[in-house]
């Protein structure tokens, strides 16, 4: 449709056959892709490579099908009049608040929980790891990476989880992909929550083995998959999140330990979000439910939330700590995490645990912007209000017009648009800190029932 022929029509329904071109030239391209179109299909193509040249969409970038579906969305956004609202470049400490093109910002972009990527404490520990340290270990620890600071972070870490070791790595995601693409194969079983993380799915593609999902949270409908298929496998991992990124929720972890030991299975649990956040003091689910660290197989959480810094970590018993420092690929052939980058999460866990109030700040933040959300009629999904809470919109176009218009109100929160979510779930995603007011809370959340009565 040309755009002068959306003239007098509703805003509603100029997004709706806006979206119904874009969705209609997106299935298109895939057919013809998947050689079902004429001379595009891959029939043709193969004959064309036998009496001339190699189609040009194999060998030119801006004829790859990822950058075209990404091109349709941008054109579909531009006919909106929708600004990108990502990339914006932050041109400072990015905290309770932010400066965005020379202008202040209040900030739920981010996910600084505990308002200690600023810290004076912990950017000067990263300050004086470079003056001893350099700022590359320039190898992998297994050669000459190794420095003190690593395995102090990793003692600490180890404590904290009451379990006997821990193994740092330089990236969280890639922390999920080399540990269950190491450890597991193709005569295993992986299990996972179905709203898992990117990184636990590249993980198991990596692995070769086997993959099931069960629905959200439902820890009967993993007995009941367990029944019908442990037996099947050698060894079975079940995977779930201490608190899922995208709703603010979380499981409840003593059934799934009770799951995984009448099952014989190997539990682990993704700490990204839940470490720092759950628990009186912060020390994550396990904390929150009073469950033994050693209950569960195998922890994994990063260094970028909470602990103010970058980077992932494995902790759990020594035997699998010990086997991956020597075999797990994205660890060995890894060059060593920076001194400064283990120092300020060093210091960052230290601030945690001496400053119990940080948490319990957090807390009261985040429950009252879930129950100022509700009251205002926002649907904020299955948040616990601890620190992420969702405003779901149904659609994508409608959370990013949002977010544009708060953006105007200089507050900066991000969209989560399809596909990363189904287009129905599609929402803004505030992350709460410890460092933001009451006064903060109110004001976002009656700027956004503001901005949403007018949408």
């Amino acid at each position: 449709m040309k755009r002068k022929g959306l003239q007098g029509l509703t805003s509603e329904l100029k997004e709706h056959l806006i979206h119904q071109a874009l969705e209609r030239r997106a299935r298109r391209f895939d057919r013809e892709l998947d050689g079902s179109v004429g001379q595009t299909g891959l029939e043709s193509d193969r004959e064309k490579t036998k009496s001339s040249a190699i189609p040009e969409r194999f060998y030119r970038f801006h004829l790859h099908p990822g950058f075209q579906k990404l091109r349709l969305i941008r054109e579909g956004a531009a006919k909106l009049e929708i600004t990108n609202p990502y990339f914006r470049p932050h041109e400072g400490i990015a905290g309770r608040k932010t400066q965005i093109a020379q202008q202040e910002y209040l900030n739920f972009s981010g996910y600084n929980y505990l308002g200690l990527a600023g810290d004076p404490y912990v950017r000067q520990a990263a300050k004086r790891a470079i003056d001893l340290y350099g700022t590359s270990v320039s190898a992998s620890r297994l050669v000459s990476g190794e420095r003190p600071i690593h395995g102090e972070l990793e003692a600490a870490l180890a404590d904290a989880y009451g379990v006997e070791d821990c193994v740092l790595f330089v990236s969280g995601h890639a922390t999920n992909v080399t540990t269950i693409g190491y450890l597991f194969g193709p005569k295993d079983l992986i299990v996972h929550d179905a709203l898992i993380h990117n990184s636990v799915v590249q993980g198991i593609q990596l692995a070769g083995s086997r993959r099931m999902s069960f629905p959200h949270n439902d820890w009967t409908a993993l007995d009941y998959l367990l029944r019908r298929h442990r037996g099947n496998f050698e060894r079975v991992l079940i995977i779930i999140e201490g608190m899922y990124s995208m709703d603010g929720d979380f499981p409840e972890l003593p059934r799934f330990v009770e799951i995984k030991q009448r099952h014989q299975t190997f539990l682990m649990v993704d700490e990204a979000h839940s470490f720092g956040v759950l628990g009186p003091r912060g020390l994550g689910i396990r904390e929150h439910f009073g469950v033994d660290g050693t209950e569960v197989d195998i922890w994994m959480g990063t260094l970028s939330k909470a602990l103010a810094s970058c980077g992932g970590y494995i902790a759990g018993e020594r035997a699998l700590i010990e086997h991956l420092k020597f075999a797990a690929p994205g660890f060995v052939y890894s060059v060593g995490m920076a001194p400064s980058v283990a120092a300020a999460a060093l210091a960052a866990l230290e601030r945690l645990r001496a400053e119990p109030q940080r948490v319990r700040t957090l807390h009261a933040r985040g429950q009252l912007f879930l129950d100022t959300a509700q009251a205002q009629g926002i649907d904020t999904g299955r948040s616990a209000g601890r620190a992420i809470v969702p405003a779901i919109t149904g659609s994508s176009i409608k959370a990013a017009r949002l977010a544009n218009a708060l953006f105007k109100r200089m507050i900066n929160v991000a969209p989560i648009l399809y596909p990363a979510v189904e287009e129905k779930a599609a929402r803004l995603r505030f992350f709460v800190t410890s460092e933001h007011t009451e006064e903060d809370i109110l004001d976002t959340v009656r700027a956004l029932s503001e901005e949403l009565k007018r949408l």
